[in-house]
């Protein structure tokens, strides 16, 4: 094989070795690309609560008050509410415990409030998603305020379902 056709090859070789590196280029591209799509995609569900995608329904009152079917929120996992009220989201969570008593809250607290995490269940307890303080759902109440409690929601049973006033929701804007 002469210089010439060695050159040639040697050619080759480094074209298909940059050839093979901007495939590779382009495949992680691509990847990075997916990657950021998906992960916006989610962002996007949680952001416009998208009906059957975010745990958190909207409710609206009617004549005063936002009424909740007992049987909804009958399993003993957290119901999660959201409330318009003047622009202002607030939010609220409904529980059955295991000795079956249904329980309400803002899903707030009067120390944690500012960083607008909320509630989520684990076990028979609602922890902070701020501090990870733990709340037995059972102690939930009246006499169960201040500090990172969540905070005491009003409610009563109207037939088979729980009523919350509106005029209740409303006094907890101040922590949303």
């Amino acid at each position: 094989m002469g210089k010439a056709a060695r050159k040639q090859n040697r050619v080759k070789e480094d074209v298909q070795v940059i050839g093979m590196k901007n495939i590779r280029s382009k495949g992680l591209h691509l990847g990075i690309v997916a990657g950021i799509l998906v992960v916006l995609g989610v962002a996007t569900v949680f952001a416009l609560n998208i009906p059957g995608f975010s745990s958190v329904q909207k409710v609206k009152p009617v004549n005063g008050v936002v009424s909740i079917p007992v049987a909804k929120v009958s399993d003993g996992k957290a119901h999660f509410y959201q409330f318009k009220d003047s622009g202002k989201d607030i939010s609220f969570f409904v529980v059955k415990d295991s000795d079956g008593a249904i329980h309400t809250a803002f899903d707030t607290c009067d120390v944690c409030y500012k960083a607008k995490k909320g509630y989520e269940q684990k076990d028979d307890f609602m922890v902070c998603k701020n501090c990870n303080q733990r709340f037995a759902i059972a102690k939930i109440g009246p006499h169960a305020i201040g500090g990172c409690n969540p905070t005491y929601l009003p409610s009563a049973f109207v037939g088979a379902n729980v009523i919350v006033k509106a005029t209740d929701l409303q006094s907890g804007a101040k922590y949303f």
